[in-house]
């Protein structure tokens, strides 16, 4: 059989399929075996595993993913892909799951439940025009996964792991790392694809803590304050949370909390650590 990673390959197989690269679904498709493995590495992926890899393509990394864990779980939402995966490229692995469907709409829980519920692995080269929907997605339904290993657009990346003070700072920053530890395993370069896509991209893990690095009250609050917060970041934090419609807080609150944090009026959420906007959070609830 062989390997997807080589472009010739990849190209041999496009051809005979006759296969159009759909834009809608943001379609690039891996074409370098150093950065299979360096995704596969970096989500640890052995023989005790249960890996849903999101958007398999044409099979480039499923292969990978399939000799080396118990079993593979691929959601495709391409059905013009789903032959090229059951009957050619991937036939020869009885330990593959192809499902058609849109990662957004599947019911995983249900499928790691069907598993025995042991923690699975999640492993991705996301749609950059849906990474976010598909990451937060993950994180927030507290679905029992042991790490993310995705690739995205580098800038997504880096503000994914970005701190307090950096351009990158912001609302997904806060909200990843409430949830996960980050860790950027690889960049790619554009060539690396095909499609080549515009930009640069990077190979992000995300390990699942067991618990939330802070303590709150009501999560929803907590993600209502840096919300609020980034939705115009250059404003300062006493009137961003006091113009807020889901925090319903006066600005006379706004401006009471923040000196019950040891905060200056005039601090702008972008300073601010994850610590501190869980405190600001309980004082609020």
């Amino acid at each position: 059989m062989a390997y997807l990673s080589d472009p010739k390959e990849t190209i041999a197989i496009l051809q005979k399929y006759h296969f159009a690269f759909q834009k809608k679904f943001g379609q690039n498709f891996l074409i370098d075996a150093h950065v299979l493995d360096k995704i596969t590495d970096a989500a640890g992926v052995t023989d005790e595993d249960v890996v849903l890899e999101i958007g398999p393509g044409i099979g480039t990394m499923t292969q990978v993913l399939c000799e080396r864990a118990k079993e593979v779980i691929a959601v495709e939402i391409d059905r013009n892909l789903i032959p090229i995966l059951a009957e050619d490229t991937c036939r020869a692995y009885d330990n593959l799951t192809i499902i058609n469907d849109d990662i957004l709409r599947t019911d995983i829980d249900a499928l790691v439940r069907e598993r025995g519920g042991r923690p699975i692995k999640v492993v991705a080269n996301l749609p950059y025009y849906i990474t976010t929907p598909i990451v937060m997605g993950l994180l927030e339904k507290h679905i029992p996964v042991q790490n993310i290993t995705v690739m995205v657009q580098r800038e997504v990346a880096e503000r994914m792991q970005a701190k307090p003070g950096s351009k990158d700072y912001g609302a997904l920053s806060l909200a990843v790392q409430y949830y996960a530890d980050t860790y950027i395993a690889a960049y790619v370069p554009p060539n690396c694809f095909m499609p080549r896509p515009g930009v640069g991209s990077a190979v992000i893990r995300l390990t699942l803590l067991e618990k939330p690095p802070v303590e709150v009250k009501d999560e929803a609050v907590l993600f209502a304050v840096i919300r609020a917060a980034f939705a115009q970041r250059r404003k300062m934090l006493v009137n961003s949370l006091a113009g807020s419609a889901e925090l319903g807080c006066t600005k006379e609150a706004a401006a009471a909390a923040l000196a019950s944090a040891g905060l200056p009026e005039t601090v702008r959420g972008e300073a601010l650590t994850l610590a501190q906007f869980a405190e600001l959070a309980n004082l609020l609830s």
